[in-house]
């Protein structure tokens, strides 16, 4: 078994233009996913808004923080999941049962020694 994180994005407003019927089916894919997936779920979260965020750079050897998210982009990212799997194949298709309006980025994670 091998562990996939499973980047979620979405487009600013899809959320707050969306109806409360559609909200309600977004979040009943998440229930749905993971029902079927158990604990082949061993991480996720949902994120605040990207008003919210904070990115550190170093300058000079010295921390800069500047507000808002790292890369300006017409999506933000909207929460997580690292799973298990034997494949990133697997991922994938796991990825069809969450909502449509999402754009899911799917990579293996790389086990560091320290």
């Amino acid at each position: 078994m091998s562990k996939f994180f499973v980047l979620i994005a979405f487009e600013p407003n899809a959320w707050n233009d969306a109806s409360a019927e559609q909200r309600a089916a977004w979040h009943q894919d998440h229930v749905d996913f993971h029902r079927a997936l158990g604990d082949r779920i061993l991480s996720g979260e949902a994120l605040a808004d990207a008003s919210t965020a904070r990115t550190v750079r170093l300058q000079d050897g010295e921390p800069r923080v500047t507000a808002g998210p790292f890369a300006e982009t017409t999506e933000m990212i909207g929460g997580y999941y690292l799973l298990e799997a034997v494949s990133q194949q697997q991922v994938l298709g796991w990825c069809e049962m969450l909502p449509s309006c999402y754009s899911l980025e799917v990579r293996p994670v790389v086990e560091v020694e320290v």
